[in-house]
């Protein structure tokens, strides 16, 4: 690109937007890149304080800004995403469907490590609905040399998309709510209801609802019984402490199911358990899911109803801002809890 006098510009073309900022009314580009400089447009650019202007003069081995954008947004989209145009030089990347938001931190890292690149992202592990926006990746200068998109394309190749929306599956459920108080009609079952709220927000359907004292061979008949009946995923609500006759756990474990873990790192939630049976995921929840408007139920639910395999990794990983602050009006998930 080369610099010249607005005065001198007349015939030549932009190679960058040019913003109009009216305070409160507007802010956007006043001029195209793309747009050839006409006489009648100089006292209009002298009001914005354009003394000079950028002029399209571009080698083979340098990238206008929004052509470089544009490469990196396409490089880095995997499924479920899709970008609009570049506005001043940054182009916005959507959400194409309601799913998981999947972010390849290691990979959006090493991108924003090449000089002159900037990629910013929402958290992973987010739900997100079709529309709203994930991303936004631009350059910094006006032009950029064309092997530095060339990095950055070559990380998304060998790491795959940097990021992704993932449907998520409408499981049909089981629950069981355990403890003597509910089956012998002490007190009622407040837990059920909850649990069936939160899973009707992402169209998962409890099929097969069963009270059970706490007895841990009829919790492990019963969740073998509800495999054999279709159920893709198994709850258990009560029993979960470490109390002698809090027995889940023990049912859970005695199935042959393989454990991840009975524990977790998140507060609300430490007393969760994850397991899996013949690939059928079973969660043990812990009473402050009764409580609590998020906790440790809400920050995996959705990861396995988008068909992640839960390791004891990602559990541990759970700990960096898995601390609720119990603020005194929630506003989860908008809030740092569980990013």
């Amino acid at each position: 690109m080369r610099k010249v006098k607005v005065e001198d510009a007349v015939g030549m073309v932009l190679c960058h937007d040019i913003t109009r900022i009216v305070p409160g009314e507007f802010k956007g580009p006043a001029f195209k890149k793309g747009h050839v400089v006409k006489e009648e447009d100089i006292p209009e650019l002298l009001k914005l304080g354009k003394d000079h202007l950028y002029i399209w003069e571009c080698g083979s081995d340098l990238l206008h800004e929004n052509d470089a954008a544009l490469r990196i947004a396409k490089a880095s989209m995997g499924q479920g995403v899709d970008y609009a145009e570049p506005v001043e030089g940054k182009v916005t990347i959507k959400a194409a469907r309601d799913g998981l938001l999947k972010i390849d931190v290691e990979g959006l890292c090493q991108v924003n490590e090449i000089d002159q690149i900037s990629f910013s992202t929402r958290h992973t592990n987010q739900v997100v609905a079709k529309g709203e926006t994930l991303a936004g990746t631009r350059v910094i200068p006006l032009v950029i040399k064309n092997d530095q998109i060339e990095a950055v394309e070559e990380i998304c190749r060998s790491r795959g998309p940097l990021l992704e929306v993932k449907e998520m599956q409408k499981f049909k459920v089981g629950l069981i709510t355990t403890g003597n108080e509910v089956y012998y009609g002490r007190i009622q079952d407040k837990f059920g209801p909850v649990v069936k709220e939160k899973l009707s927000r992402f169209g998962c359907r409890v099929l097969w609802h069963v009270m059970l004292p706490d007895d841990a061979a009829q919790i492990k008949d019963q969740i073998l019984n509800l495999r054999d009946q279709g159920a893709q995923m198994i709850i258990t609500t009560g029993g979960m402490s470490v109390d002698p006759d809090d027995v889940t756990p023990n049912g859970v474990k005695s199935t042959g199911a393989e454990l991840v873990t009975y524990g977790s790192p998140v507060l609300p939630g430490a007393m969760f358990l994850l397991a899996y049976l013949d690939d059928i995921p079973i969660m043990g929840l812990p009473a402050c899911v009764m409580f609590f408007k998020a906790t440790v139920f809400d920050l995996m639910l959705p990861r396995v109803l988008a068909g992640e395999r839960i390791t004891k990794r990602d559990i541990a990983m759970t700990g960096h801002g898995g601390l609720c602050m119990n603020c005194q009006e929630c506003r989860y998930p908008m809030c740092p809890f569980g990013k």
